[in-house]
């Protein structure tokens, strides 16, 4: 899992460097699938319930989902990229929100506060804390700073297979399962933050998830593995 997370960290560090005003969606999406099997993975997002394309990009208002396109990014967007790689059997799955050239207070501020929730997260998993710590975590720190999470969807166990249980939300709720972690146990946690409130609707394309009031959303993600003394992130470059 850690030779896939260093995969999807090399993907996502090369978006960024090349996600300038002018370049397209569908552009940063070739891009991205090339490195993937440069590097003998194969994108896990590409056909998975039809998905079309191997990243998730997903702009300003756009929360999780989105699909690259021809869609120019301009001066002042946020762009959310979501990258999952399978390789060797096993999976890696992360993600980073970032400005194209000079973005404004509000874009700064979304992006900061989901980037800090997900390090907030990180830092209290551990072997024999619950998944509601976590959730925990991150709810406290986003409504504090005056944002939202999305509540309608979720981080999850990650391994062999993109999607695994538990279910990890990004908030607390009573009807919540609330397994307790043990060393090995893998996770991908994501913070998703409105600047606005927390409802989300999807577009006719039957992916694309946009906050219902069409403020700005952030998204960050790694792949986290639980050790008794604290969480190994896997989703970042060798050394």
């Amino acid at each position: 899992m850690r030779r896939a997370g260093a995969v999807v960290a090399e993907v996502l560090e090369r978006i960024r460097e090349i996600a300038q005003p002018g370049i397209t969606l569908e552009e940063l999406d070739r891009e991205a699938e090339a490195l993937i099997r440069r590097r003998k993975g194969v994108p896990l997002f590409k056909g998975y319930h039809g998905f079309p394309a191997s990243i998730c990009a997903s702009v300003n208002e756009e929360v999780v989902h989105g699909i690259p396109g021809p869609r120019k990014l301009q001066e002042g967007d946020i762009l959310s990229t979501d990258v999952g790689v399978r390789l060797d059997g096993y999976c890696g799955d992360a993600a980073v929100t970032f400005g194209i050239g000079r973005i404004g207070p509000d874009a700064e501020r979304v992006i900061r506060v989901a980037r800090t929730a997900l390090d907030r997260a990180i830092a209290v998993v551990r072997a024999g804390c619950r998944v509601s710590d976590i959730s925990a975590a991150i709810q406290r720190y986003v409504e504090s700073e005056g944002c939202s999470v999305v509540r309608k969807y979720t981080g999850h166990g990650i391994g062999r297979e993109m999607h695994e249980e538990p279910q990890v939300p990004n908030f607390v709720s009573g009807a919540m399962a609330d397994p307790g972690l043990r060393a090995g146990n893998v996770l991908a946690i994501e913070p998703m933050v409105n600047l606005g409130g927390p409802e989300v609707e999807v577009l006719e394309n039957g992916w694309t998830v946009v906050t219902k009031d069409r403020s700005l959303s952030a998204h960050f993600e790694h792949t986290v593995a639980v050790r008794e003394d604290g969480a190994d992130v896997l989703t970042v470059l060798p050394g």
